[in-house]
C-alpha cells in the first residue's frame, strides 16, 4: 500500500482513504453492514488506515456503522476523520453538542482528522462570528482532536482566505483532471503547498463519473493498458500531486475496493504518455458533460421529490455514453415519474446547497426535455 509521510504531523498515512458515504445499501435504503463491514475489512487488512465519514452521510447511519466496525481494531492502528455538521451549528455550545454525539456513534474518545465540513464563505463567516474554531482549537488542546482542518466547496478567493488565516493541520478540497479550475483547484494545491498544509482530496473520480465511458474513450485507456480501470487513471492523475496525501475514495462494491487497492499497492505516478491521453479525454469530456454535478446530495431531500443527483447522473451519463439505453432503467424505473425533474416546483432550496454552483432549475428543465425525447445534441 502506497504510503505519505506528512511530515508536518509527524506521522504517514495510506494514499488511499475509505471513504464511507457510499457505503452498499439494501432494499430499504440502510446500509448493508455485512457487506460495509467486508468491505473496509479486506481494506484495512491492505493497509488502508484512513477511515473517513461524516454526519450526515447515509442520513446519520454512517458513523454508526463506521463505530460498530472499528472497535474491534487497535484505535491507534488507524486514522479515523469525521467533520462537524456546521448547518447546524447556531451557537458555540452546539459544536460541543455535536462533537460529543459523534464520539457516541463512533465508539471513540477522539477523533484524529476533524474537519469543518463543506466549507464556503457564508459558512465560514458564521463559524468565524460564533468562536468556532477557536472552541474547536480547545478541543485539540484536550486531546479529543488530533489534528484540525476543513473540507471546501466555493471559490479560489474563499478558499485563500481560509487557508490563510490560520496554521491549519490539513485541509481537503475536491481534485481531478476535469476539475483542475473549479473551487480551489490546482491554484488551491499549490497554496496550501506553499504553506506546508497537507491536502485530502475528495471526488478524485468526480462521483463516478471518470470511472466508464463510451467506446472512443476506454480505447484510449485501452492502448495505454488494457488491464486498468478508467478510475485507476483517476486516482493516480491525483496521486501523482506529492502533497495529496489521501485520496478519499467512496467505495459501493468489493469490486470497487479491490480495483482501488490494485491501484495503490504498488502504486505509480502517470507517465508522460498517460498524462497526454488524459488531456484528451479531458477535451473530450469537457464537449460532452452537461454539467458538474458530482452527487454529493447536499441538495437533498427535495420538497417535490425530485432526485436531484439521480437526474442528473442519467443526463450526463446519457450525453458521455451518447447511449439512451445506458441510462433507459435508471431514468424509466429508478427514478420513474416521481422522482423525475418534472416534479421541481423551482423553490430554490437545492441551489443554496450546492457546492457546485449548479444553475439546478435550469439543468433540470433541460434534463427532463433531453431524456424525456431521447434527444442527443452535442453541437
Amino acid at each position: 500500500m502506497e504510503k505519505r509521510k506528512i511530515d508536518k504531523l509527524g506521522i504517514e498515512t495510506s494514499l488511499l482513504g475509505f471513504g464511507c458515504m457510499r457505503f452498499p445499501v439494501t432494499a430499504d435504503g440502510k446500509i448493508d453492514r455485512p457487506e460495509a463491514e467486508r468491505m473496509l475489512d479486506k481494506a484495512i487488512a491492505s493497509g488502508v488506515n484512513y477511515i473517513d465519514t461524516a454526519y450526515p452521510y447515509h442520513d446519520g447511519e454512517s458513523e454508526i456503522v463506521v463505530g460498530n466496525i472499528i472497535k474491534k481494531y487497535d484505535r491507534s492502528s488507524f486514522y479515523l476523520a469525521t467533520k462537524l455538521p456546521v448547518w447546524f451549528v447556531k451557537s458555540v455550545e452546539d459544536v460541543d453538542r455535536l462533537f460529543q454525539e459523534q464520539l457516541t456513534k463512533l465508539q471513540t474518545d477522539y477523533i484524529d482528522f476533524y474537519l469543518l465540513h463543506a466549507m464556503n464563505k457564508e459558512r465560514w463567516d458564521e463559524m468565524l462570528a460564533l468562536g468556532c474554531v477557536e472552541r474547536l482549537e480547545q478541543l485539540k488542546e484536550e486531546g479529543k482532536i488530533k489534528y484540525l482542518g476543513f473540507s471546501f466547496h466555493d471559490d479560489y478567493e474563499v478558499f485563500e482566505e481560509m487557508i490563510l488565516y490560520k496554521d491549519w493541520d490539513f485541509a481537503q478540497i475536491q481534485l481531478n483532471y476535469m476539475d483542475t479550475d473549479e473551487q480551489a483547484g490546482l491554484k488551491g494545491y499549490e497554496l496550501a503547498t506553499e504553506r506546508n498544509i497537507p491536502l485530502v482530496v475528495m471526488e478524485p473520480i468526480k462521483g463516478g463519473s471518470l470511472a466508464a465511458f463510451a467506446p472512443e474513450i476506454m480505447d484510449k485507456f485501452a492502448s495505454l493498458d488494457p488491464h486498468a480501470t478508467p478510475a485507476s487513471f483517476a486516482l493516480r492523475w491525483v496521486g501523482s500531486l506529492q502533497n495529496i496525501k489521501v485520496i478519499l475514495s467512496g467505495m459501493s462494491t468489493m469490486e470497487q475496493v479491490e480495483d482501488n487497492l490494485a491501484t495503490f499497492i504498488n502504486f505509480k505516478p502517470l507517465t508522460q504518455k498517460e498524462q497526454e491521453v488524459i488531456s484528451e479525454v479531458k477535451a473530450i469530456l469537457k464537449a460532452r458533460v452537461r454539467n458538474g454535478c458530482t452527487g454529493c446530495r447536499y441538495c437533498m431531500p427535495c420538497p417535490a421529490g425530485v432526485d436531484i443527483p439521480g437526474s442528473f447522473a442519467a443526463w450526463n451519463t446519457y450525453y458521455a455514453y451518447q447511449n439512451y439505453n445506458v441510462v433507459r432503467w435508471n431514468w424509466e424505473e429508478g427514478l420513474g415519474d416521481a422522482h423525475q425533474p418534472k416534479n421541481c416546483i423551482e423553490c430554490g432550496q437545492c441551489e443554496a446547497a450546492c457546492p457546485q454552483k449548479i444553475s439546478i432549475r435550469e439543468d433540470l428543465k433541460k434534463a427532463q426535455y433531453d431524456l424525456e425525447n431521447k434527444k442527443l445534441d452535442l453541437k
